[in-house]
């Protein structure tokens, strides 16, 4: 070591005058002695800890197998004496203080670990700074950095000391990448201490220590969302290795290869070592700067590779941080005047292109709407180009919905509304719902104005929606709940086989173009073209029937009004939707109808509709506004109220019935008596029990235990047009809701006596979890077993039942979307395979117009295949159940919608449930109707009232036709051997729909016509044509969907064989056998013992019945038998006013002229 001194005095360097300067040349030993203590420390260190690694080991396996021996006694003598317990807890609390100063958990801790970290960066700018000198030269401590640089490396020696005695694992510590860095950088100094001079030797490596930058700006909170983080340890690693290994080419170019005694070394600079490793990192490689050393090459090669594979990965994300960054987290710019609105939620390739697709559906030049989606995750390279293909639409800005900065970027407060779509196919979908309404609560609470409509789909979740206080249902807030319409869909096309197709149909937009070579596919498609729209109905109509309106639409319009929004004269009057109102019930200015059409512009006749202007014209393209000043004038008639009470949800209310004269141009031809009960007779006790709501059957909560049936009693539960529900899951699965499928076959406007036997099929773990959901609902039985066994399938006798249905299992986490629907088309082949023999027993035979009848060569009844209703959640699994080719021709292009198995109403799958985010936007009262349909009565109206907890008093009122049970409901009718055929002449359906409405109250939508191709229809199935053309002729065969009065029973009782053929209407409906002797005289009628299908009395003798002179019908008209059912007889009496046949011919053969 005095050698080395004397060497360092000897080689002093003189600056250009000759002085001494504070550089002093090192020879080729000092540069040694500075790296060797570094490795030697290093290996040395590592070498210690190793050994008393292994001696702890072996001691620790002495002292199990010898106890405690002499050399832990060595080990241990100085502790005699001593408190053993009392040193551990010492060195724990110590340890403990330690580890909670260097994890920065405490003030201390983190300003400790901030003091290193610019330390570190000072002792890496001394380094910058000496580096401008030569290699070879060592800076003399007349250089005032080295004591600087000195006083830092001895606090690193004091938070290494620290850090090594906090460490768990020694050895581990020792090979941290921070450990290296002070192990390489700390001895040096304390060589150059004894040297009075120092070299800059591995110095660089104090760049390494640049890795800790995103924890020391965490730590100072200077980075808050997830792109800055990442940006960070970005930046921190690339500029690290830069660093790094430009201080390694700069420390090995300028000393040259040991071996050689530095011969080919070159001069270079700091600057020119990091410019050189840039551009090798870039892979350009200039030549200007290269490496002329072996150690400088060969450090090259691996720096290339090393590079290559490790900024491969990062500089893609930092482009797509800078280049996207301010793309998507910038705020959206609202235009006054512009209209958008912001989607959030479940922001996937899948769910984008569905509400696109929907939203989109209009001409392009008719949106004017802009589309703002809220994303949680920047978009993918799949989704980027969905936003693209629909740029002047589409804007996407990256945030949540739960952070109100978020929500003021993309303006909620002046959006249109606020849509959340949910994720169906989620593992979990209670955490899904959740997560939604959280959503919903921060934009509610944030912007309590802002329109809301959201997906849920569990209907027990919907409670927490109104619950909020800013929630408005007349403002638009909406939701969507999954559950309740799909199985709320199921349910009905239980009830009435094809209805849920015919549901379905009116809101499945078909945009591709399929040309249909068979006669039945093309109905059915022309079927699928009607919507349903809404339209403000013209004031020309104030005063009149629904019938009456109805009926005018149907002939000069050709609109088919099914429904309309009614809005009681009372302040405390009923506001809602109800579905073909009776005759007391008159039209009010400003009333919006429900029709069933295929373009808005058809609809808009029912609003431009002049009585003055259009009296007499017969063309409905001519019905355009005509400006007239009369429609200005309120044309309604000063009314003569009446009492009513409860509304259509069972709600206390009142209605003006006007006895307005009979107006210009409606008939009153006599009509025969129709069988509907008096509707304004006194109340009476209603011997069923309903729920709260007076919507729902209800019974005293059933144990379990009672409803559970076992395979070896079938004999004792032999079932009977029953419905066969087969369920999947188990313990652990999510509920699918069967409640909502229960809801609907258990409403109030069927008696007890038509309701009809249940029977799951299940899982009794999965079943038993369901049940308390249920327990309050009658007739309802679980079968334990699957649908997978025929076994189980015989012991619930569903050869006997009207529908069976399988419905899909929970959501489970899946690789394939085309294994979701295994368990349900495993399951549907095997009830398909089942068979029954009715010929051995004729009271089981069906009809041969019923759906399932196979008939022989004979044409005598001898198969009966079980009617099924299968749901699908993938719909593209449609091609598992049927094979291509035969009835499919043409409309086989894998869409579930244009299959067979979906016209004729045996597969249905909610996979279109998400166009009604669309329609809830455009139009939140079709959603409304649609509820009402499929639920049973269910609607947000009823949730109003019901989240109020109104008491009603039913006493001091009369029964009205308005109120909860007495709603229309949905049937399906035989042209024969119901009502339906007093209705005179019935060629086609415009005939029909005049005639039944007229003498009946019935409003016919649909025709379930059997598929005529007999070759390829053995089974004699049926496909579904919605709201078929006025001139549409009708077969013999065709069953009707109807929507019927519940007063209205729809059966002949002239027949003795009636109870033989009570299939005839597909419904059914249990038949009530009791008989009465004098037709003139019935006996009084309770509500509550109505049935749709129920008896009537002898059809012959109703108009002489002093029971039929008291209906409703007669209240407001003179009724005779005439030759025109239809009501376009050969004379018409109105206030006087006789009406030419020539006019009514006229009327009728245009009205019927369209060619079918």
């Amino acid at each position: 070591m005095f050698r080395l001194s004397s060497d360092l005095v000897q080689t002093k360097l003189k600056d250009e005058n000759g002085e001494d300067t504070a550089k002093i040349s090192c020879t080729t030993e000092i540069q040694t002695a500075f790296i060797l203590s570094s490795f030697i420390t290093f290996f040395g260190g590592l070498i210690i800890l190793l050994i008393f690694r292994w001696i702890w080991r072996v001691v620790k396996k002495w002292r199990i197998i010898k106890g405690t021996g002499i050399i832990l006694e060595l080990f241990t003598s100085g502790s005699i004496g001593k408190d053993p317990v009392r040193s551990l807890r010492f060195q724990g609390q110590f340890h403990y203080h330690i580890q909670m100063l260097l994890s920065a958990q405490t003030f201390v801790g983190q300003v400790l670990m901030i003091l290193v970290f610019v330390l570190s960066i000072g002792s890496l700018m001394i380094y910058l700074i000496n580096s401008t000198d030569p290699v070879r030269s060592c800076s003399s401590y007349e250089d005032k950095t080295i004591p600087i640089d000195l006083a830092f490396n001895a606090f690193f020696s004091f938070y290494f000391g620290l850090r090594f005695m906090a460490a768990d694992d020694k050895i581990k510590f020792w090979l941290e990448v921070n450990s290296i860095v002070d192990i390489f950088t700390i001895p040096p100094t304390f060589i150059s201490y004894y040297l009075k001079s120092n070299w800059l030797g591995l110095r660089f490596l104090r760049a390494l220590r640049l890795l800790e930058l995103p924890r020391i700006l965490q730590i100072l909170r200077a980075t808050k969302t997830s792109d800055s983080v990442k940006f960070s340890k970005l930046l921190s690693v690339t500029l690290s290795t830069w660093f790094t290994a430009a201080g390694f080419i700069h420390l090995v170019e300028n000393s040259g290869d040991p071996w050689l005694k530095g011969r080919n070394s070159q001069t270079i600079s700091y600057f020119e070592s990091l410019y050189l490793v840039v551009i090798t990192t870039s892979t350009v490689g200039f030549g200007d700067v290269v490496p002329k050393t072996s150690l400088g090459r060969t450090f090259m090669m691996f720096f290339t590779l090393g590079s290559l594979i490790l900024f491969a990965n990062f500089i893609p994300e930092m482009v797509e941080l800078f280049a996207n960054k301010r793309k998507c987290t910038s705020s959206y710019e609202a235009l006054k005047g512009k209209k958008f609105i912001v989607v959030c939620g479940n922001i996937t390739v899948d769910s984008v292109t569905a509400f696109l697709r929907n939203f989109l559906r209009h001409k392009s030049g008719e949106i004017n709407t802009e589309i703002v989606f809220l994303g949680e995750t920047p978009p993918s390279l799949e989704l980027e180009t969905i936003f693209k293909c629909y740029l002047a639409y589409t804007t996407f800005i990256s945030g949540s919905a739960m952070k109100w900065e978020d929500l003021r970027r993309v303006a909620v407060e002046s959006a249109e509304a606020c849509l959340i779509i949910a994720n169906p196919l989620c593992s979990d979908s209670d955490a899904e719902d959740i997560s939604n309404i959280m959503r919903v609560l921060s934009i509610k609470n944030h912007f309590p104005t802002s329109r809301v409509i959201i997906q849920i789909l569990q209907s027990h979740n919907k409670v927490y929606l109104p619950k909020i206080p800013s929630w408005n249902w007349s403002t638009g807030d909406n939701i969507i709940c999954f559950a309740e319409l799909k199985l709320g869909f199921i349910a009905q096309g239980c009830l009435v086989p094809g209805l849920c197709t015919l549901l379905t149909s009116l809101f499945v937009e078909q945009n591709k173009k399929v040309s249909p070579k068979q006669t039945w596919q093309k109905y059915f498609l022309n079927g699928m073209k009607n919507k349903i729209l809404t339209q403000r109905l013209s004031d020309d109509f104030t005063g009149m029937s629904f019938p009456e309106v109805a009926r005018l639409c149907f002939l000069k319009m050709h609109l088919l009004l099914i429904a309309i929004e009614y809005k009681s004269l009372f302040n405390d009057g009923f506001c809602g939707l109800i579905l073909n109102p009776p005759a007391q019930v008159k039209i009010h200015r400003n009333t919006l109808g429900f029709f069933i059409a295929e373009t808005p512009k058809e609809v808009k006749r029912a609003l431009f509709y002049c009585e003055k202007c259009h009296k007499d014209v017969f063309i409905p393209e001519r019905i355009t506004n005509c400006g007239c000043k009369s429609r200005n004038r309120q044309r309604i008639p000063v009314p003569s109220v009446k009492l009513v009470e409860h509304c259509i949800m069972g709600f206390s209310s009142r209605i003006a019935a006007q006895d307005s004269p009979p107006r210009e141009g409606a008939n009153t031809t006599n009509i025969p008596s129709v069988t509907a009960r008096t509707l304004l007779q006194e109340a009476e006790q209603d011997s069923d029990q309903l729920d709260s709501s007076g919507m729902f059957h209800w019974c005293k909560t059933t144990p379990l235990d009672n409803v559970i049936l076992k395979r070896t009693d079938k004999l004792k539960h032999e079932f009977q047009n029953h419905i066969v529900a087969c369920v999947f899951g188990d313990a652990h699965s999510a509920l699918v809701g069967l409640r909502n499928f229960v809801m609907p076959l258990r409403a109030s406007n069927y008696t007890r006596q038509e309701l009809k036997d249940i029977v799951f099929i299940g899982s009794l773990d999965y079943l038993q979890r369901e049940w308390q959901f249920l327990w309050n609902f009658p007739q309802i039985h679980i079968l334990p077993g699957s649908a997978l066994y025929p076994e189980d399938l015989h012991a619930a006798n569903i050869e006997q039942c009207s529908m069976c249905v399988v419905l899909s299992p929970p959501s489970k986490s899946s690789s394939s979307q085309m294994l979701v629907d295994t368990e349900t088309i495993m399951a549907t082949l095997i009830i398909r395979s089942l068979q029954t023999d009715s010929s051995s027993d004729p009271s089981l035979a069906m009809p041969e117009n019923t759906p399932g009848y196979t008939s022989g060569p004979n044409g005598k009844s001898k198969h009966q295949r079980v009617p099924i209703l299968t749901e699908l959640k993938n719909p593209s699994n449609i091609h598992f159940i049927e094979q291509p080719g035969g009835l499919e021709g043409s409309l086989q292009e894998r869409n579930l919608h244009l299959s067979t198995a979906f016209s004729t109403g045996t597969v249905f799958s909610g996979s279109f449930l998400d166009s009604l985010l669309a329609t809830a936007f455009y139009n939140y009262r079709v959603l409304e109707l649609l509820q009402m349909l499929v639920t049973g009565g269910i609607s947000s109206q009823l949730e109003q009232h019901l989240d109020k907890d109104k008491v009603y008093d039913l006493s001091d009122s009369c029964t009205t036709l308005l109120s909860g049970r007495k709603r229309c409901k949905l049937g399906l009718l035989s042209l024969h051997q119901t009502i339906l055929s007093d209705v005179q002449p019935r060629d086609n359906f415009g005939q029909l729909f005049c005639g039944s409405l007229d003498l009946f109250g019935i409003l016919c939508v649909g025709l379930y016509r059997v598929i005529d191709e007999e070759d390829l229809n053995p089974e004699n199935k049926r496909f579904v044509i919605t709201r078929p053309a006025n001139g549409f002729t009708l077969l013999p065969s065709d069953l009707v969907f109807c929507a019927i009065p519940f007063s209205t029973a729809c059966y002949k009782r002239n027949e003795e064989s009636l109870l033989q053929k009570s299939n005839e209407i597909v419904n059914n409906a249990p038949q009530t056998t009791e008989t009465y002797s004098d037709p003139n005289f019935p006996p009084t009628i309770d509500p509550g013992d109505e049935t749709l299908y129920s008896p009537v009395y002898p059809y012959e003798s109703r108009s002489k019945s002093p029971f039929a002179k008291q209906t409703s019908w007669e209240q407001s008209r003179t009724h005779s038998v005439t030759s025109s059912p239809i009501l376009l007889g050969d004379s018409a009496n109105e206030n006087g006013r006789q009406t030419s046949d020539k006019e009514v011919y006229d009327e009728d053969s245009f009205a019927y002229s369209e060619p079918h």
